[in-house]
């Protein structure tokens, strides 16, 4: 079937950054949703961006088709062109200063090598529906760090 997918649509906000920050991810496989968010006390909208996709893709179960909706742009060209440079550099950048988030960019790497995934960007309140929903999340887990 062309369309068995898993879709995920992701978004990190921040009060401040740093500051209070939360995550937001929507799923949705065949019809069905599943919301997940969380937050942190003190922390920056990249580590939050990354979070959410982190979160989604560790909610999977098994090994699956995913395709990952993003308003970050930080996120997408991270894993898609700039982590392979930072791992052969010894999580350093071009710059040899370490990489930022680099706890998190190994875990989303582990994260993304148990599945499939293709990766979408989107524009940020855009009125993109899913991101939208996916901003809220993130805005709910803020409530709750």
């Amino acid at each position: 079937m062309a369309t068995d997918f898993v879709e995920v649509f992701s978004d990190g906000a921040c009060k401040g950054n740093p500051g209070p920050g939360g995550w937001g991810a929507l799923l949705r496989y065949r019809g069905v949703e599943k919301e997940l968010w969380g937050g942190e006390g003190h922390t920056t909208n990249n580590r939050m961006e990354l979070l959410a996709v982190i979160k989604a893709l560790q909610a999977l179960k098994r090994r699956s088709s995913v395709r990952i909706t993003t308003d970050s742009q930080y996120v997408k060209k991270g894993i898609t062109e700039w982590v392979s440079r930072w791992k052969r550099n010894g999580w350093t950048t071009a710059a040899k200063k370490p990489v930022k988030n680099a706890d998190l960019w190994r875990e989303l790497d582990s994260a993304v090598a148990q599945h499939q995934v293709e990766w979408h960007w989107v524009r940020g309140h855009s009125g993109h529906a899913e991101n939208e929903r996916a901003d809220e999340l993130a805005n709910r887990g803020i409530g709750e760090s």
